[in-house]
C-alpha cells in the first residue's frame, strides 16, 4: 500500500486509468482499498485519506469544505497525467463533485466521468436532521440507524472518543454545504442508488441532471444507504468496464 498526505492506494503497479475515490462521512481508505483487486490491472485505485481518520486519525479534522476541496483537487491534479474518474459515496459524492468543479475552475485536467452513490443532487439535497452537534450518546445512536459503522465500534467508548471528532467534521461539511451556481460539467455522471435508502429521496436525486451537459446514467441496486458494499463486485465491474472501454473520456 502506498500512502501520502491525501490519498493512498493498494498497489504500486501503474495502470492506464485512475479512479479517485472519496468515502462517506467518517469513512476511511480501508473501506475501499479492497476494490483494487476487483477493478483489475487496468485501473489504479486512489482513495482519499482525510485528517482525523485512518492513518491520519490523530490529526486535526477539517470542517471547511472549500479548504478540503482545494487540497484534494491539488492532489488529484498531481496525478492527472493519465485518464481518470472520480467516485464518491454519500458525503464523498458531494466532495467528488466539488473537486471536479475546482479542477475545471483552475484549468487543470478534468475527470472523464463522475460517479456519485447514495446522494441527492447538490442543488436539490435536503438535510433531515443536523447531526454534527448532537451530544455523543445521541450521535452514536444516529450512527446505528445509518448502519455504516460496525456495532463493535459503536459499543466501544474509547474508540468512539477517537473517531467522533473526524465524523463530526465530516457531518459539518455535509450539513453546512451551500450550493454555488456554475455551468454544468461537460462529462457524464453515473448515479448509483439503493432502492430502500431511507436517507435519500429519489425525487431529489434527479438534481444530478442539472450538473452535467452530458448524460446522466442512473442505476438502482437492492439495499439501503450502504448498498454499495454488498454490490461491490457488480459496481467495480461496471467501473472497470466503462474506464477500459474509453478511458480517455470514460463515457
Amino acid at each position: 500500500m502506498t500512502v501520502d498526505q491525501w490519498f493512498c492506494r493498494a498497489s504500486d503497479v501503474e495502470a492506464p486509468a485512475r479512479l479517485f475515490c472519496f468515502p462517506f462521512a467518517g469513512g476511511n481508505a480501508a473501506a475501499f482499498l479492497p476494490w483494487q483487486r476487483l477493478l483489475g490491472p487496468d485501473v489504479e485505485l486512489w482513495v482519499a485519506q482525510l485528517p482525523g481518520r485512518g492513518a491520519r486519525l490523530l490529526e486535526e479534522p477539517l470542517d471547511d469544505l472549500d479548504e478540503l476541496v482545494a487540497r484534494l483537487a491539488d492532489a488529484v491534479a498531481e496525478r492527472a497525467d493519465r485518464p481518470f474518474a472520480l467516485f464518491g459515496h454519500s458525503l464523498g459524492a458531494l466532495v467528488a463533485f466539488e473537486v471536479a468543479r475546482a479542477l475545471r475552475r483552475n484549468r487543470r485536467p478534468v475527470p472523464g466521468s463522475l460517479w456519485v452513490a447514495g446522494a441527492e443532487g447538490p442543488q436539490t439535497r435536503s438535510i433531515e436532521q443536523p447531526l454534527h452537534d448532537l451530544p455523543d450518546a445521541e450521535l452514536v445512536e444516529a450512527l446505528r440507524d445509518y448502519g455504516g459503522t460496525p456495532p463493535e465500534l459503536l459499543d466501544d467508548p474509547e474508540m468512539m472518543e477517537l473517531l467522533l471528532p473526524g465524523l463530526r467534521a465530516d457531518l459539518a461539511l455535509d450539513e453546512r454545504y451551500t450550493y454555488r451556481a456554475e455551468a454544468p460539467l461537460d462529462l457524464p455522471v453515473h448515479l448509483l442508488l439503493g432502492d430502500r435508502d431511507p436517507h435519500v429521496e429519489p425525487a431529489r436525486t434527479a438534481g444530478w441532471a442539472r450538473e452535467t451537459s452530458g448524460p446522466l446514467h442512473r442505476q438502482v441496486f437492492p439495499g439501503e444507504h450502504f448498498f454499495l458494499f454488498p454490490h461491490q463486485v457488480t459496481i467495480t465491474a461496471l467501473l472497470a468496464k466503462v474506464l477500459a472501454a474509453d478511458p480517455l473520456a470514460a463515457r
